[in-house]
């Protein structure tokens, strides 16, 4: 079967057309986790000012994952909503999110920055496999001066939670669910 040389010109452009479309996508994403990656050094830095008793858990944790800019709000229903760039042995091997929703006494809105440390590497491997939630209760850390050197982990996790903007009264981070993607 021999092809004429208009069905090789349109040919040709869905492919050219295929390639770009697939570049495209692979450049934003990419470009999309650069930013959270950035995003997460700047935060390690800002938590470490707000409370240098964290450099010890991210010195001795098995790994952690910094969420930069989680936002949360609600009004009886509410939710929380970020990504963020996931460590280990102070190595970066992934990008994680993070998503909540919940029902209760609640109003408000909030950005903050959250860290998530794994005391071991079960812990960590639970996370990585995407397996990993929070119970209802379990609340974070919410970071004060000096309150990190008296924190414990608690089932192989420490979370600490540092406001940036806004005003919600509340500190819970129970029914988050996590996705991992490594790179």
């Amino acid at each position: 079967m021999e092809l004429n040389t208009n069905t090789m010109k349109i040919i040709r452009r869905i492919l050219v057309v295929s390639v770009m479309l697939v570049s495209f996508i692979s450049t934003s994403q990419s470009s999309k986790d650069i930013k959270i990656l950035n995003d997460a050094v700047k935060a390690k830095e800002t938590l470490i000012k707000a409370e240098a008793g964290l450099q010890n858990f991210f010195n001795e944790s098995a790994g952690y994952v910094i969420f930069p800019n989680v936002g949360k709000g609600g009004f009886v229903i509410g939710g929380a909503s970020g990504n963020g760039a996931v460590y280990e042995n102070g190595n970066v091997i992934g990008v994680a999110g993070l998503k909540k929703l919940n029902i209760g006494l609640q109003a408000g809105g909030q950005a903050i920055i959250e860290v998530i440390f794994f005391e071991d590497d079960a812990a960590l491997s639970e996370f990585k496999q995407g397996n990993f939630s929070f119970a209802a209760e379990v609340s974070a850390v919410a970071l004060k001066s000096g309150i990190a050197f008296n924190a414990k982990y608690k089932d192989g996790v420490a979370v600490f939670v540092l406001p940036k903007a806004g005003l919600m009264a509340d500190a819970s981070v129970g029914g988050q669910k996590f996705s991992f993607k490594s790179f």
